[in-house]
């Protein structure tokens, strides 16, 4: 289905789609805190990521969509729902990725937005979660602003000389990921404050 915001509109990802994602994922900038700024390989995108997508949104009506300019249809980005696979709780991944051309003007934190309330309202989930790199703070910026908070640190299999795990203030930010939260109640609160996605501004 899709999703229309204050300024934009979201649909589900299609093969047509294929050659913006390719080039969404060209921009260093753009992959700096996923992959260092490696580019994904078209091949990837083909053969893993819309497959997966798509099988999302057979299996559990969620998935990626992608965020278009209402008025020119121009790709402006993504983002996401995810059902993890090991879990046994009702939660959602949420992501997101938008073109650097249209950084700072609040449209991931929008479309973030309007995703977790099709989530909340419409998926019966529990909790949504959504991670990222410490070091990336518009990412950080973009989650509080949904009323998410500070739920884990993850330091992965990084050990110290001695073998120990070290503490991740030990570490770089960019070398550890911190994941966010919002669960059912406190969205539900949340919600009486915020009539539209058009209110939130980044």
């Amino acid at each position: 289905m899709n999703i229309d915001t204050a300024r934009a509109r979201l649909r589900p990802v299609s093969a047509m789609d294929i050659d913006d994602l390719v080039h969404l994922d060209s921009d260093p900038e753009v992959m700096r805190f996923v992959s260092g700024g490696t580019p994904t390989p078209r091949t990837v995108i083909e053969d893993w990521v819309l497959p997966r997508a798509e099988s999302e949104r057979r299996r559990y009506g969620t998935g990626t969509w992608v965020l278009c300019d209402p008025a020119t249809g121009a790709f402006l980005g993504w983002a996401s729902l995810r059902t993890p696979r090991h879990s046994r709780r009702p939660e959602l991944e949420l992501s997101y990725r938008i073109r650097r051309t249209v950084w700072g003007r609040g449209l991931a934190t929008e479309a973030a937005f309007a995703l977790m309330a099709f989530a909340f309202d419409h998926l019966a989930t529990e909790r949504v979660f959504a991670s990222t790199v410490a070091g990336n703070t518009p990412s950080r910026r973009v989650m509080e602003k949904l009323g998410m908070t500070l739920s884990g640190i993850h330091v992965g299999d990084e050990t110290d000389d001695s073998g120990m795990t070290p503490h991740p203030l030990h570490l770089g930010p960019d070398r550890y990921e911190v994941e966010y939260q919002i669960l059912l109640a406190e969205w539900q609160r949340r919600s009486l404050r915020w009539s539209s996605a058009g209110d939130l501004t980044a």
